[in-house]
C-alpha cells in the first residue's frame, strides 16, 4: 500500500473523548473563543488526523505541515528602548509557521499573506496534500484548514490536536521561526 494511501486510511478521528464534547461545525469561522472544544470533523477536508497518522504523513514526506500559532505582539507597555524578542515558538519538526492566519476575520493583508502561503508552499499544486495544526482545542487550526478548502485545495488535513499530541506521543519538536509577513 502506497504510503500517502496508508496515512490516509490511519487518519483516525482524533481522539475518542472528542466524541465526548460532541461540538457542531460551524458553517463560518470561528471569531472567538479560539481556545475551547473543537468539532470532531471538518467538512470537505480529506481527514481528521489522529497523532500516527500525522505522524506517517510527515514521514512520507509529501504533505506540508502548516503551524497556525499566532505570533505573540510586542507588549504596549514596554518602556521606550527596550528590546522586544519573540517568545520561542516549539512545533512538529519540519513545520512550517505561518502565524496569525487562522483567526476567524483576516484583514486583506492577512488573507494576501495566507494566499500567497499556500502558494508558494503547494508549489502551485493545489492538490498539494496539507496538513493544518495549532495545540490541542485550538479553532485556528480549523479555521485555517476551512479556509485552504474555500481556496479550491483539495487535500486538506486537520491534525486537531496538534503539537500537543505530536510531544505526548515522543514525536520530533523544534524551535521554529514564523515565515514572512506583515
Amino acid at each position: 500500500m502506497p504510503a500517502a494511501l496508508a496515512a490516509f486510511a490511519l487518519a483516525l478521528v482524533a481522539p475518542l473523548a472528542r466524541a465526548e464534547t460532541d461540538v457542531a461545525e460551524p458553517e463560518t469561522y470561528r471569531t472567538e473563543n479560539y481556545n475551547a472544544p473543537v468539532p470532531a470533523t471538518l467538512k470537505g477536508a480529506r481527514a481528521v488526523l489522529s497523532a500516527d497518522a500525522a505522524k506517517q504523513m510527515m514521514d512520507d514526506g509529501h504533505a506540508v505541515f502548516i503551524d497556525v500559532y499566532p505570533r505573540p505582539p510586542k507588549p504596549a507597555n514596554l518602556p521606550a528602548g527596550t528590546v522586544w524578542r519573540d517568545p520561542p515558538h516549539r512545533s512538529i519538526k519540519g513545520a512550517v509557521w505561518l502565524a496569525n492566519i487562522g483567526f476567524g476575520g483576516l484583514t486583506d493583508q492577512m488573507q494576501a499573506v495566507f494566499e500567497a502561503g499556500l502558494a508558494r508552499l503547494s508549489g502551485g499544486d493545489k492538490a498539494k496534500p496539507l496538513v493544518f495544526f495549532c495545540l490541542r482545542d485550538c479553532w485556528m487550526s480549523w479555521n485555517a484548514a476551512k479556509r485552504a478548502l474555500t481556496l479550491g485545495y483539495t487535500q486538506v488535513y486537520w491534525f486537531s490536536e496538534g503539537t500537543d499530541a505530536w510531544e505526548e506521543f515522543g514525536y520530533p519538536i523544534a524551535v521554529i521561526e514564523p515565515e514572512p509577513g506583515p
